[in-house]
């Protein structure tokens, strides 16, 4: 096997992987009970003309256990910060007073623990689809060096490499799925 036809399995590895800790910051975004400021943290709103994270436009407090608040720096952004909260899909409904948006943390009943374990569900598929992503581009690499001249045995140990990455990956992704739809149906 010669040097100039390895696939470079570790940015591979690296990928797969920043997809995973991708996946651990949206659960960490997703309510369990208390209330935290990592809630608002995924959540982009248009400001200024780019899509800007909410504490760049305001600070955001926990004063209560089940109450968050961003004061909002820019009045004429108060309207876009409330709307994005709005579409973010995090099931709660801002409270606008002034440049204070309140975000009141309802309890967690039933019907909203089973909401957030799809919501859940939903950020690990996102997750997977990154990690099939990078094992297709792995997977190209390993067709481009095919023209350059590798041989059959060659492809075929990195594309069984490849898959392995991607089912290590993917089997991480269930796990923390399961252990995140457990804690969050916990009463």
């Amino acid at each position: 096997m010669s040097d100039d036809l390895e696939i470079d399995t570790d940015a591979i590895q690296r990928r797969m992987d920043g997809a995973l800790s991708s996946l651990r910051a949206e659960f960490a975004s997703l309510r369990t009970g208390r209330a935290s400021a990592s809630i608002v943290e995924p959540i982009q709103v248009e400001a200024y003309g780019q899509m800007t994270p909410i504490n760049q436009l305001g600070t955001v407090n926990v004063p209560e256990p089940r109450m968050v608040v961003i004061n909002v720096w820019d009045k004429a952004m108060v309207g876009k910060v409330e709307k994005a909260i709005r579409e973010s899909g995090i099931g709660i409904n801002p409270v606008t007073d002034g440049p204070l948006i309140r975000l009141p943390i309802p309890e967690l009943n039933e019907e909203r623990r089973r909401e957030l374990t799809k919501v859940a569900a939903h950020y690990a598929e996102s997750a997977k689809v990154a990690i099939r992503n990078v094992r297709r581009d792995g997977m190209d690499q390993i067709k481009r060096a095919k023209t350059q001249g590798m041989g059959e045995d060659d492809q075929k140990f990195w594309s069984d490499e490849v898959q392995e990455l991607t089912d290590k990956a993917i089997a991480a992704v269930d796990r923390a799925l399961e252990a995140k739809q457990q804690e969050i149906m916990q009463v």
